[in-house]
């Protein structure tokens, strides 16, 4: 056998495993949300089938689920407005913080940048005795803001590092040329910078604002009002019917309630999320 063919033959060989093994990653995070699905739409009586398919299909979950009772429609609103306004705001110091990281030579900033990262790996859990105290004694409980501020804490550093990494790439050339035409430093940063940033500060704003939607350890703690508490909360204390019924179904309908609109984003904006992360140089 020449050498040729033989190496023809190994490439069709390595390219049919490699379609295999993406098969195989794709089949194994969908799995669950599949299941998730498929127990959503199955009767209350046929919740414990082990079926692939619903057999008859029916919403009986669904409508159980946006009962008046959970309380389920106003903690989606919830949810959303946490997780705009910890957006809005991550974003608004995220990028003053990294542009003046990404532009500014000062002594220490690699050091600062450490630092920054290095918050994000501490475990919410390790935070939540501290803030409760902390809200507690200024009276923030079942408030927004204390859901809010713990979210921004946790996102920021990520935003902070990603936006930095974006901005370092763009050459300070434009924005020299922009004063050269008459515009102030601002005027350039608003006029140029940020239209060309626009990939980097869309994949953080996606990035962020998942974070936000799913955090559930600092809302579970500090909220204890059934209309201020998120959407994440409220699925985890559905009760059944009776006493000793468990509401799987109804828990599996609000929860593909809850993450379909975040995976139909991702879908919509995949191309924008990937130019941000990619242009950043964040591999």
């Amino acid at each position: 056998m020449s050498a040729p063919v033989a190496t023809g033959r190994r490439r069709r060989g390595a390219g049919w495993l490699y379609y295999v093994g993406i098969a195989a990653i794709v089949v194994y995070c969908l799995a669950p949300f599949y299941w998730m699905v498929v127990s959503a739409l199955r009767r209350p009586a046929d919740q414990f089938s082990n079926a692939l398919l619903p057999d008859p299909p029916s919403l009986d979950n669904l409508v159980a689920a946006f009962s008046p009772g959970n309380g389920f429609g106003r903690a989606l609103l919830n949810s959303v407005i946490v997780a705009s306004i910890t957006t809005v705001l991550t974003l608004i110091l995220g990028i003053s913080a990294a542009y003046a990281l990404a532009r500014l030579e000062f002594r220490g900033k690699g050091t600062i940048l450490s630092i920054i990262i290095a918050t994000s790996m501490f475990p919410g859990i390790a935070v939540v005795v501290p803030l409760l105290q902390l809200f507690v004694d200024i009276n923030w409980i079942n408030t927004y803001q204390a859901m809010v501020l713990p979210s921004m804490s946790f996102a920021l550093p990520l935003a902070i590092w990603l936006l930095t990494a974006f901005f370092r790439q763009m050459p300070f050339e434009l924005e020299e040329a922009a004063q050269i035409d008459g515009c102030t430093p601002a005027e350039a940063f608003r006029k140029v910078i940020m239209p060309l940033a626009a990939p980097g500060v869309f994949t953080t704003a996606i990035l962020v604002f998942i974070a936000a939607w799913n955090e559930f350890i600092i809302a579970v703690s500090v909220v204890n009002k059934n209309e201020l508490k998120t959407a994440n909360v409220i699925v985890s204390q559905f009760t059944g019917q009776y006493q000793f019924d468990q509401p799987f179904g109804t828990q599996m309908a609000a929860g593909v309630v809850v993450t379909v609109p975040l995976v139909i984003a991702v879908l919509l904006f995949q191309r924008r999320i990937v130019e941000g992360l990619t242009a950043g140089g964040v591999k």
